[in-house]
């Protein structure tokens, strides 16, 4: 996406630049003032405006005083630094990346803190708070590293939200696998995670502010080097800048300061990436506030009001007792979702979609040497797969078994395997063969049922179902995502499809439902009982414990009617893949055969997710590999991308169950860690 990047002029006066910032500074702490009074007045007990004034002044009532010291403020002490912190981090990103994207978030800085601190969870080590900051630091110093390096500075938005997310998955996807398999240890590590600025008393914002203040006051001695970063690389040389040493240090700077707001309330996301934009349009009219030296406090002021401001606005909308279990970081995930789709809508993005991959058309003996080597690894992962386990049997347990003759304890180890594995197989099959759909009717390679939020609504609802009726069966919870992912997918393709499916455009707003629906689960998850919780982790890891024959057959009905329409609808495939002319000369009609190939698409990932859990990459990598090893007809492309899918979710699902056995990990969280660098490798091979 070409952004297009305010001009650089030269440096206005002192008074210039003083005047409209100052006017802005007021106009925030004003504000900011007025959100800190109306939040501590907000709480599940009862002390309300009047009683705070008299505490304030000296005339508390007994325990008034207490509530306001211990709880109330401090939260909103929490929320200003946290708020500060992030905002003022986004903006020193976005300034050295010339990327109006590049945030905590987006750049994984909050995800690598995440895992950093889960790690240290998990080892038992009881550290100081500080000392628990310096581990997060670490994190999302690594993490910002690289994605920065994979997306290189003024890159475009796309390629840096692409690495970001990717990354952020895998990370993300180890975290979870910590939860899963030390849940004592990581106890509250969930809810903690989803961003909250409650505190117990002013210990841990007295400990986190010196590191804020450090991180913004080194920013600010370096501002003048990161305007001059803003001309260009060339532009900063030319001047005397060091280009490498200026980003490396603002980006460490800015990761501190991240560190510290995640440590101190977890990750709240999108906090980096809005408060830059909120005053971008100030910019326009002042600008005197483009300068580091007053953009980056500004931007932490812009992040203080927008995390009280979201903080007092759940505390008014539900009641208190839902708002002391609400994180205030679902409110800001949702802005920061609406955020997203709407820049992908107004951002200008010239030129025509992305071009397909070069035409390869090999031998007929290569298509059936690399069906037939798919086939025998198919083959012999489906084998292992029932063959291993936290009970390993031999291949005459089995055929004894299939004659009826089986003992006991192979028959109780193949009635609960035998379903785990036919789920792995259709789930990867129909992820595959919907990521092949969606990348030839959007003509983009990078489209996938997860990035583009098909599978995170298809995931919204069926946890919706799964934590509010625990004992829904299979055909309920296959419905139930077929719901969300259909609404997911008439969000992204209904607004990405005008002027055509745009790569940026459709990237960015799968990315902007993706997030939202996220934030949901989330929520869902926090406030349903553990039980349930647990229940519905396990099933977000990509997981088939407990899967039973009867949740398989949706997602095999749905097979067998995308294979159908893919299989004697190939041409159709392959003349809406190459561009809008060619199919309308040949009498295809476009509108409905993009319709019936999306739709049969959704219905496949939402069936895979009812079916498995949510299974990243599949949709993604199987397409890839299956053009490169066939090329780009579909009469290839199709039978090749299912093979690959299958192996690879039941390769997965297998390494899961054996690898750390008798614990287990999802197939979600294996394909994920697989997956990610794959993903990873192909920006950097585009980039090249």
């Amino acid at each position: 996406m070409t952004v297009t990047e305010q001009p650089v002029t030269a440096a206005p006066g002192r008074a210039a630049v003083a005047a409209p910032a100052a006017v802005a500074v007021t106009a925030l702490v004003v504000l900011i003032a007025a959100l800190a009074a109306v939040d501590i007045t907000q709480g599940t007990s009862h002390v309300g405006a009047a009683d705070v004034w008299r505490a304030l002044t000296g005339h508390a009532r007994p325990g008034d005083a207490s509530v306001l010291v211990a709880s109330r403020l401090p939260r909103a002490a929490a929320g200003l630094l946290v708020g500060a912190a992030l905002g003022a981090a986004g903006a020193a990103m976005q300034a050295v990346s010339r990327n109006v994207l590049a945030a905590p978030d987006t750049l994984a800085v909050n995800a690598g803190a995440y895992l950093a601190l889960g790690v240290l969870t998990v080892t038992g080590v009881s550290v100081p708070l500080l000392a628990s900051s310096g581990v997060a630091f670490a994190g999302a110093l690594a993490a910002a590293a690289v994605v920065l390096g994979l997306s290189g500075p003024g890159s475009g938005t796309v390629r840096l939200v692409l690495a970001g997310s990717a990354l952020a998955l895998g990370l993300g996807s180890v975290t979870d696998a910590l939860l899963l398999l030390f849940p004592e240890r990581t106890n509250g590590l969930y809810q903690w995670s989803q961003g909250s600025i409650a505190q117990n008393g002013f210990g841990g914002v007295l400990q986190m502010l010196p590191v804020a203040v450090a991180g913004l006051a080194g920013l600010l001695l370096i501002a003048r080097r990161i305007d001059a970063l803003a001309l260009g690389d060339d532009a900063a040389r030319g001047l005397g800048v060091p280009v490498w040493g200026t980003r490396v240090t603002a980006v460490t700077l800015a990761a501190l300061l991240a560190s510290a707001a995640v440590t101190l309330a977890g990750p709240i996301g999108f906090v980096g990436l809005c408060a830059p934009a909120l005053l971008r349009p100030l910019t326009r009219r002042h600008r005197g506030l483009l300068r580091a030296r007053a953009a980056v406090p500004v931007a932490g002021l812009a992040g203080a009001a927008l995390v009280l401001g979201s903080d007092v606005a759940l505390r008014l909308t539900v009641s208190p007792q839902s708002a002391a279990a609400v994180p205030t970081g679902f409110v800001t995930s949702a802005v920061g979702a609406v955020f997203l789709v709407g820049m992908a809508l107004r951002a200008r993005e010239p030129g025509a979609p992305a071009a397909p991959d070069r035409l390869r058309i090999p031998s007929r003996a290569a298509f059936v040497t690399v069906t037939a080597a798919l086939t025998a690894a198919l083959a012999g992962t489906v084998l292992a797969a029932v063959l291993l386990g936290d009970t390993t049997l031999l291949l005459g347990d089995v055929l004894n078994y299939a004659q009826g003759r089986g003992d006991r304890v192979v028959t109780f180890v193949l009635d609960t395997r035998l379903p785990r594995v036919l789920a792995a197989l259709l789930a990867g099959a129909a992820l595959a063969l919907s990521g092949t759909l969606v990348q030839a009717v959007t003509r983009n390679p990078l489209a996938d049922p997860g990035i583009l939020g098909v599978s995170g609504g298809a995931g919204l609802g069926a946890v919706a179902l799964v934590t509010t009726v625990p004992t829904a069966g299979a055909w309920s919870v296959a419905g139930s995502a077929l719901a969300g992912a259909a609404l997911a997918a008439a969000l992204v393709f209904g607004l990405a499809a005008r002027g055509g499916f745009r790569q940026n455009r459709l990237v960015l707003v799968g990315v902007g439902v993706s997030t939202a629906a996220t934030a949901v689960i989330s929520l869902l998850i926090v406030l349903t009982d553990p039980f349930n919780a647990t229940k519905a982790l396990t099933w977000l890891s990509g997981s088939t414990y407990g899967r039973t024959t009867p949740d398989a057959l949706p997602v095999a009905a749905a097979l067998a009617v995308g294979l159908a329409v893919a299989v004697t609808r190939r041409r159709d495939l392959d003349l809406v893949s190459l561009d809008d002319d060619t199919p309308r000369l040949l009498g295809v009609r476009l509108a409905p055969a993009r319709l019936a190939f999306l739709a049969t698409s959704v219905l496949l990932a939402a069936t895979a997710v009812a079916a498995a859990g949510t299974i990243g990459f599949v949709g993604l990598v199987a397409p890839h590999a299956a053009r490169a090893l066939t090329g780009r007809s579909h009469a290839r492309v199709i039978p090749t991308a299912v093979l690959l899918g299958a192996t690879l979710v039941c390769a997965a699902d297998l390494a899961g169950r054996t690898v750390i056995a008798p614990a287990q990990l999802g197939a979600g969280l294996m394909t994920a860690v697989i997956g990610a660098p794959y993903f990873l490798y192909l920006l950097v091979r585009t980039r090249r």
